[in-house]
């Protein structure tokens, strides 16, 4: 999957220099050093989009006593959520029910909040690419330094995903135009291959 991710992000990985591609999808999020058409060293936790929106709906629950379901907890993500501090605090009404009495409510909720929530899972996927480049040999971290590390995946861009990778690892980080769709995308460029490679099992 890293690997059709970076196909996807029209990464050059068909040379020597090693390229980081950090897949941040809806159940897990995969890292991986691509070199030379295949994948030098790859780690995979199950902490992404998804882990995102069970932590606001859970939240929500337990401050504001109120029930959200899967695709507000999503809305909130997408709107207000940030995995790195805002300048300016922001606000929406996010609508659901009582958890006392099951009666319909609408709950204000700041991005502020949303941060504190996302902080932890987003520091676990800043700790597993912390991993594997610690697992990398230096020539291929001193590659991924110049050429930076390349985000993909619907998750990769709630808000400040780029600027908190940046931070931990000191590596310029970019997402890629269309996130969600850089794993399909290489999916379909890796039909071009079919004819070179070898027949037999996979």
């Amino acid at each position: 999957e890293p690997l059709a991710a970076a196909l996807g992000a029209n990464l050059d990985i068909e040379g020597p220099k090693g390229r980081m591609i950090v897949d941040i999808g809806g159940g897990t999020t995969d890292v991986a050093v691509v070199s030379m058409n295949g994948v030098a060293i790859s780690s995979s936790i199950n902490v992404a989009g998804l882990a995102f929106d069970d932590a606001i709906a859970r939240y929500i629950r337990r401050k504001h006593g109120g029930i959200i379901g899967q695709n507000t907890a999503e809305d909130i993500k997408i709107q207000i959520g940030s995995v790195y501090p805002r300048q300016e605090d922001i606000a929406m009404i996010a609508k659901g029910r009582d958890a006392k009495n099951g009666t319909p409510r609408e709950i204000e909720i700041l991005s502020s909040e949303i941060y504190q929530v996302l902080s932890r899972p987003a520091r676990m996927i800043a700790d597993e690419v912390l991993s594997v480049m610690e697992d990398t040999s230096p020539e291929l971290v001193g590659d991924i330094a110049a050429n930076g590390i390349t985000l993909t995946g619907g998750a990769s861009q709630v808000w400040g995903m780029d600027l908190l990778l940046s931070e931990r690892t000191g590596i310029k980080c970019v997402i890629a135009d269309d996130p969600e769709s850089c794993v399909a995308f290489g999916c379909g460029k890796s039909l071009g291959w079919i004819n070179h490679m070898n027949e037999g099992p996979i």
